[in-house]
């Protein structure tokens, strides 16, 4: 995978102000780069960004690095890496880049870890422990009651509580941290199995200072992309559940009524479920009729299927629910880290090393 070329000219196609310094510094850590800037429009239409690149630029490049924006692959014959600024690849995959060339592309898994995880927390926490009601109290000039009626008075902290991580990755781990710092037991589950201390490992990008890398957090493993698989997991008297899977044809839909029922027992343990992954992953109709009918307790979504939500969706107005949209990853780091995963690889294939985050096509992450 190594072996780059002398001289490599890189093409930031980005929907954001030119970092400069970011890029000075990429520049020189590699004084043969050439590295061009162009910045587009916000549109969410692939074709209509595409346009908007002069096509000389699509020529010469050899690397990419770019969020939604790609070009023919006749427009591109040097491009050689893609580096996307998104920890997901989903947006890429129905271009002719993704499935009729074998360039590489890799993904800025790892960048959100930390601000995704205060996002959890910070969600879970003003649920538990009735922060709503407060805020409102407080817009009032009202002060609280301190008899039992309200949901600030009825706080159970999550010490000694399960939490079940959907998705182990680098936004999960961070989470697994965190989560295990507040006192409760972390149970992970992964598409494939983590049956030796080698495949516990993170071999993704990681921000110093978070995550797990080793593995060591979880009491419990779990895996596979079955239902058997998934209701085992779903069994463990699990009290939070975090979806943080990526949206693959095998985990489009993969929670749903049935799933809800086996992970609150049809209502007897209503659980909380977050999804900072992305909509498609949870049936949203039948998530609605269960936060409804008590199935669970509530939910804090960041995603949404679809986006932006509708007005009229009944998500917005359920009170054990917390919607944002989609900004969980926000953050004023975004740029600086992500550009130091392309800054990583880019000295691995200098040195003919292999790189990290790299999207495995026949998996689709």
């Amino acid at each position: 995978m190594g072996g780059g070329p002398a001289k490599d000219t890189l093409l930031a196609v980005l929907p954001f102000s030119k970092p400069t310094s970011i890029l000075q510094n990429l520049k020189h850590q590699f004084p043969d780069l050439d590295v061009i800037y162009f910045q587009t429009s916000f549109s969410q239409d692939a074709q209509v960004l595409a346009k908007e690149v002069p096509k000389h630029l699509w020529h010469d490049a050899t690397i990419l690095v770019t969020l939604r924006t790609f070009p023919e692959p006749s427009e591109a014959p040097n491009l050689q890496l893609i580096h996307l600024v998104s920890a997901g690849s989903n947006q890429i995959q129905n271009s002719k880049i993704y499935t009729d060339t074998d360039i590489t592309i890799t993904t800025s898994s790892g960048i959100h870890g930390p601000q995704i995880a205060e996002w959890v927390i910070m969600t879970g926490l003003v649920s538990s422990h009735g922060y709503n009601e407060l805020y409102e109290l407080q817009k009032k000039h009202q002060w609280g009651k301190s008899k039992n009626d309200g949901q600030y008075n009825r706080v159970r902290d999550w010490v000694g509580r399960r939490i079940g991580i959907l998705g182990y990755g680098s936004i999960g781990r961070q989470v697994g941290r965190v989560a295990n710092a507040l006192g409760m037991e972390v149970l992970a589950y992964t598409a494939t199995p983590k049956d030796s201390d080698a495949k516990k490992r993170d071999v993704g990008f990681v921000v110093p200072g978070t995550g797990d890398v080793e593995g060591k957090i979880p009491v419990q493993w779990f895996s596979g992309l079955e239902k058997e698989s998934l209701h085992e997991f779903l069994r463990q008297e699990i009290d939070w559940l975090l979806v943080s899977v990526p949206l693959t044809e095998q985990t489009r839909g993969f929670l749903g009524k049935e799933e809800f029922e086996v992970l609150s027992e049809k209502g007897r343990r209503p659980a909380f479920v977050t999804n900072i992954a992305r909509g498609p992953i949870l049936n949203q109709g039948e998530l609605i009729e269960a936060l409804k009918d008590g199935t669970l307790a509530g939910a804090a979504l960041d995603v949404t299927d679809p986006e932006p939500l509708p007005s009229d969706s009944e998500l917005w107005d359920l009170e054990n629910v917390i919607v944002t949209p989609h900004v969980s990853g926000n953050g004023v780091a975004y740029i600086e880290r992500t550009f130091k995963v392309l800054e990583i690889n880019l000295g691995h294939r200098e040195k003919g090393e292999r790189l990290i985050n790299v999207v495995r096509r026949e998996r689709g992450y």
